[in-house]
């Protein structure tokens, strides 16, 4: 029995899960780390920390499953998108991780994409102009840290920081590369004139390889407190987002993958760079023969954590009484309110918003709020709310990825039995979930086994996956969810003309104060 180690690097952990070549999980450890926010629209980490959670987490499943490591095959990896990290000549840190969520380039983002052809270089490169990109992100710092950008000798995403700590060369992967705003899709390599208008050169970037590209030289300190030998190939996998989408078993024509965590994503997959001349989605490579096209958002899971935080105290508590799972006990009261919650509508834009608005400065609302309305209508109502947002995306998916007929759901969304069946019916498409909920870690291990040759086909593979739970459309809730969507669209189109003047606003309040 051979084993695989997929290691994930997240956004709010690192996860190491070993499978058997077969595909079964055997074991799994993580360590969370915080997301730090010392200046309003800062979202870092801090490398060191996801290192040490790196190294640590493929100790623990090493030592916990007490397998021969002699059996390992490989380990393959998964990482965030969109991060950036500058680092000097010695490979010193002049930056943290500025991840995807972090909103301080937000005014250069718009001055890109209306003063610098913004969209020529999105339809090139495949990654709106937004805030997450890191092309944006180093223009900011050249334009506001220039002190640091004076400095810098590599720009680097959180992937590549681990992988020349681990082997001490700068190597990205085309997927990574392919969110970074800076690669151009057709000819897998640096975009002359993203670099151009970043003001970097190739050598300021890492050099490119495929996701199947394989290490086999393990720095000697960190394969022993690892538990591995050192010899063992280290498979440079892909980006999270597009291995979910292996991991799911979404990769054949017609399949949605639907990933909701703390944020969220929609994605299918095509034969070919494809961009939307609307920027509404991106395209990132998953290998050379297979893309993903859909859209990212902010808004997820995080939605229900802030009912929790700031809504639901005496839920919280109750279920500490009991023992429950608090987010249980809301979707509970939420499954009391009909479906569209009686006209009460929620725009789940709390930390601005990716696709389909790329609009750093959106924020959330409600509408048709009556006094008719309880808590479960809120919590019902906010759950919807992502649902319909993920819709739109679906909306624009579609005129690119053909007719679809099933969808695939993971993530911690996945888990809620009300969730997956309002996905089912604001899409008005079955929903299943794959029996493996670890996506993005299974995604990388097959891709290793491909990497290695132990498998011949990524299709074959996800034809096999399992699954689990299973919904239908509901008629009568389809029927109701079909009249809400237009209201919300509509809405949206009136609320983003004003997004911006109250960002401003709460902007000048916090300075305020």
């Amino acid at each position: 029995m051979g084993y695989v180690i997929a290691v994930d690097i997240g956004t709010t952990s690192t996860k190491s899960v070993l499978f058997t070549e077969t595909g079964k999980m055997v074991q799994r450890a993580a360590v969370d780390y915080p997301l730090l926010t010392p200046v309003s629209g800062a979202a870092e980490q801090e490398p060191e920390v996801i290192f040490s959670a790196v190294i640590t987490t493929v100790q623990q499943v090493v030592e916990g499953s007490k397998i021969n490591p002699a059996e390992i095959l490989c380990l393959s990896f998964s990482a965030a998108m969109h991060s950036l990290i500058a680092v000097d000549s010695q490979g010193k840190l002049l930056t943290k991780s500025i991840t995807w969520a972090d909103n301080r380039s937000a005014k250069w983002a718009e001055i890109v994409q209306k003063e610098k052809q913004g969209k020529e270089i999105y339809l090139r490169t495949g990654t709106p102009i937004h805030p997450m990109s890191p092309l944006i992100k180093i223009i900011w710092l050249r334009e506001e840290q220039p002190e640091i950008f004076a400095k810098a000798a590599k720009f680097i995403s959180i992937k590549e920081y681990i992988f020349y700590q681990l082997f001490g060369e700068y190597v990205v992967d085309y997927s990574i590369a392919s969110t970074t705003g800076l690669l151009n899709l057709k000819e897998l390599n640096w975009d002359r004139e993203a670099l151009e208008l970043a003001k970097i050169t190739e050598s300021n970037l890492s050099r490119l390889v495929p996701t199947t590209y394989i290490f086999q030289s393990l720095r000697e300190e960190y394969a022993l407190f690892m538990g591995i030998p050192s010899h063992i190939p280290t498979v440079i996998g892909a980006a999270d987002g597009v291995l979910s989408n292996l991991g799911v078993g979404a990769i054949a024509p017609g399949i949605v993958a639907v990933t909701v965590g703390t944020s969220g994503a929609i994605r299918v997959v095509v034969d070919r760079p494809t961009c939307d001349p609307q920027q509404r989605l991106f395209c990132y490579a998953l290998t050379e023969n297979y893309w993903v096209i859909g859209g990212a958002v902010n808004n997820g899971g995080i939605i229900l954590r802030w009912i929790r935080d700031r809504l639901a105290d005496a839920e919280v508590l109750t279920a500490k009484t009991l023992g429950q799972d608090p987010y249980n006990m809301l979707t509970a009261i939420a499954q009391t309110v009909p479906a569209g919650a009686e006209g009460l509508i929620f725009h789940p834009y709390l930390t601005g918003e990716r696709s389909p608005i790329w609009d750093a400065n959106a924020r959330g609302s409600f509408f048709g709020l009556s006094l008719r309305h309880t808590k479960a209508h809120l919590v019902r109502s906010m759950l919807e709310g992502v649902v319909y947002n993920l819709y739109l995306v679906f909306q624009a998916l579609e005129d690119f990825a053909g007719e679809i007929n099933s969808i695939r759901a993971s993530g911690g969304f996945a888990n809620s039995c009300l969730w997956r069946q309002i996905l089912a019916d604001v899409f008005n498409q079955p929903v299943s979930v794959p029996e493996i909920y670890e996506s993005s870690s299974f995604g990388a291990a097959i891709l290793g086994l491909y990497a290695l040759k132990k498998i011949t086909s990524l299709e074959q593979v996800s034809q096999e996956i399992g699954l689990t739970y299973h919904h239908q459309p509901i008629s009568e809730n389809v029927a109701i969810y079909q009249k809400i969507i237009p209201i919300y669209s509509r809405i949206l189109a009136k609320f983003q003309e004003e997004y911006a003047q109250i960002s401003q606003l709460q902007s000048q309040r916090k300075f305020n104060e």
